[in-house]
């Protein structure tokens, strides 16, 4: 956050204190980044770390806004918060999406003390199984390289804390579902073929509707830039489901892991599905909302995550 000088010259004085305990940190009366300010008195708080608010319980002013244009006088206080060590989204995302695939492959190869000695090394005689394990590995390299080359982050880090919870998520829930698939007495899907030839479409179709969505998105942030804009339908027909949907990249995502679900007919794969749902659920209808509140003209015909349901 900034205070810009303008022709007219408009004296501010700012006072920055501790959110919780209400004691002054720092006091600010000329031209500059509060962030910037502030590292240089606390070292151990780097801007990234920093959370600035009007209220102690409000929300956190961005690094871009100014002063001039806040809802304050001359005389402004603001509250500020420490978020904790910090560590950058990327690092996160390569951290949480690299466990899964080499846990899967882990069990999918019945590398020794998982099973019973006599099937150490061993392979499965069901091609499902076989056919799972390339799906699985298939959605996570993907989603390692659009890590690394088409996401574009708004923000440039998150609290340390979340690579915990994160990967006990993400690499507790592909062991469950990894040692009941590639388990000895695994039993194929009860319809066999069909079901597993149409659940492999599903996969793929939603696969490939994901990475257009994620292309689409990227493609609407020059680089280095925070600029949010609407997402619109382009020429790739996987993207014409933005004219029903706010978060049509969560759309695609349940849709490959209900197919994954068909696929192998596991419960743990079910109990995966389910909880993504849920959480995809809660970020599709906040950023729902922020579309809502930040553009005007926003279409009113879109829901969050389901057309017309939810």
């Amino acid at each position: 956050m900034k205070i810009m000088q303008k022709k007219t010259v408009v004296f501010f004085e700012v006072e920055i204190l501790d959110a919780k305990t209400k004691d002054k940190l720092c006091f600010l009366d000329k031209v500059g980044n509060i962030f910037t300010f502030i590292f240089t008195l606390y070292p151990q708080w780097y801007p990234a770390r920093q959370s600035i608010r009007l209220d102690p319980k409000g929300k956190s002013l961005k690094d871009e806004d100014v002063l001039q244009h806040l809802p304050v006088g001359t005389t402004a206080t603001f509250y500020f918060r420490d978020l904790g060590a910090q560590i950058s989204w990327v690092t996160v995302f390569l951290t949480e999406y690299a466990g899964p695939l080499l846990i899967y492959l882990m069990f999918y190869f019945r590398v020794p003390f998982i099973y019973a000695p006599k099937y150490d090394f061993t392979t499965s005689k069901h091609w499902v199984v076989h056919l799972a394990c390339m799906c699985h590995s298939f959605h996570y390299v993907k989603r390692l390289l659009e890590t690394l080359f088409v996401h574009r982050f708004s923000h440039g880090t998150m609290p340390l804390r979340n690579i915990f919870k994160n990967c006990t998520y993400y690499w507790g829930f592909a062991a469950w579902m990894a040692y009941y698939i590639n388990h000895p007495l695994y039993t194929p899907p009860i319809y066999g073929e069909q079901q597993i030839r149409l659940a492999l479409i599903v996969f793929l179709f939603c696969q490939i509707g994901n990475f257009s969505i994620h292309i689409a998105l990227r493609n609407l942030r020059p680089p280095g830039s925070k600029t949010r804009k609407i997402p619109y339908p382009t020429k790739n027909p996987f993207t014409w489901i933005f004219l029903l949907v706010s978060c049509p990249n969560y759309t695609y995502e349940l849709g490959s892991w209900l197919g994954f679900t068909l696929m192998t007919q596991c419960l743990p794969v079910a109990a995966f599905t389910l909880v993504g749902f849920i959480q995809m659920t809660v970020w599709a209808k906040g950023k729902h909302r922020s579309y809502l509140k930040e553009f005007r003209d926003y279409p009113t015909l879109r829901s969050p995550i389901l057309p017309f349901i939810l």
